[in-house]
């Protein structure tokens, strides 16, 4: 069986506001599946951004976990996100779900993965997927070399990224929080 490839999402907070953008190609193999997938969700009526890479039906198992989470935890993203990595390292079906989330509210932006990392960034930008690094560096020279605001940075490094990565493509989907 071949690996199903997809996706680039990141998430960029620059004074204050947070965005995050995930581009739509879903590939297996050699093959684009799908063009238009969306991969950001706001949860807890649009306080909080999501997004996955890896897997799609492991992601939205994760996404659901993480939603009982942010409902057990009253909305505190940081301790929703531990005690997800916790039962995801640990728990026996989930350790074997192959995705990544970043998440993030108006204060916090995490990584969060199945062998129990939980990253918050220095820099205020993290990305995943296969065109990940791509996205990522682009994000950080617009950073340091321009004045954009969060949301333009994600977007314009989404699309650098897509221009390299073949499991990436330009139809982005895009949310913030101020």
């Amino acid at each position: 069986m071949e690996t199903i490839r997809s996706t680039t999402v990141i998430a960029v907070r620059r004074n204050d506001e947070v965005a995050m953008a995930g581009d739509g190609q879903v590939s297996l193999g050699e093959t684009v599946l799908k063009g238009t997938a969306s991969k950001i969700r706001l949860l807890r009526d649009g306080e909080i951004l999501t997004g996955f890479a890896g897997s799609t039906a492991d992601a939205f198992a994760l996404l659901t976990r993480f939603e009982s989470k942010l409902d057990e935890y009253n909305g505190n993203l940081f301790r929703a996100s531990v005690e997800l990595a916790k039962d995801w390292r640990t728990d026996r079906a989930l350790r074997h779900l192959e995705a990544l989330l970043v998440v993030a509210d108006r204060d916090t932006t995490l990584m969060i993965s199945g062998s129990g990392d939980l990253v918050e960034p220095d820099d205020g930008i993290i990305a995943i997927g296969s065109g990940g690094p791509f996205a990522l560096a682009a994000a950080r020279a617009m950073m340091r070399f321009t004045r954009k605001p969060a949301r333009a940075i994600a977007k314009e490094a989404l699309k650098i990224a897509s221009e390299i990565c073949v499991f990436s493509n330009s139809n982005i989907s895009i949310e913030s929080l101020r």
